[in-house]
């Protein structure tokens, strides 16, 4: 696994712009998955973020990179507290929360369509997603959009100006520590 993943599927939550990211990548051993996830959690559990696979079999691994403070503030909201109520989830505390989530990813036969809220996703475009069968969005983008679509495009437009400048810095010598903001 390289930086390289980092920068291209989670710029904008080191930029402090996005509460979360996941990403597929692809390890040979055990050890070797464990081993990255500890050292990204050394450089970045300081400026507020972690880091841990969703599941992981066969060589291949779903990481999901979050930032706790900013899951929390969504955890508050009353959509997204329903949506989770629906899904299952008993305990709305970000660790309890993140567990039932990987839980989810490891032994549910369906995909947990919830984790949009733990990737930042607007609570009204979750709820939609699942409600609608994912038929029936306004529009497209890193999510698919069924409220504010105005808000949505400039988010996404954010979200693309964002990784273009992180692979840019990254390209001239940034590390992810150099450009993960504290938060």
């Amino acid at each position: 696994m390289s930086e390289d993943l980092f920068i291209r599927h989670c710029s904008p939550t080191l930029a402090g712009i996005k509460t979360g990211s996941m990403f597929p990548c692809t390890y040979h051993s055990g050890k070797e998955l464990t081993d990255y996830i500890r050292q990204a959690n050394r450089v970045l559990v300081p400026k507020g973020l972690r880091v841990l696979p969703l599941r992981h079999e066969n060589g291949h691994a779903l990481i999901y990179i979050f930032r706790p403070k900013a899951l929390a503030q969504v955890l508050k909201n009353d959509t997204a507290l329903q949506v989770l109520e629906k899904c299952g989830y008993k305990d709305i505390r970000v660790e309890p929360c993140v567990c039932q989530l990987v839980n989810r990813f490891q032994f549910s036969h369906e995909f947990p369509h919830e984790v949009g809220l733990f990737l930042g996703y607007p609570p009204v475009d979750v709820r939609g997603f699942i409600e609608n069968k994912a038929c029936g969005q306004k529009c497209v983008g890193c999510w698919k959009v069924y409220g504010d679509e105005d808000s949505a495009k400039k988010t996404f437009a954010l979200y693309k100006k964002c990784t273009a400048v992180y692979c840019t810095q990254w390209k001239k010598g940034k590390s992810i520590e150099q450009l993960t903001v504290a938060g």
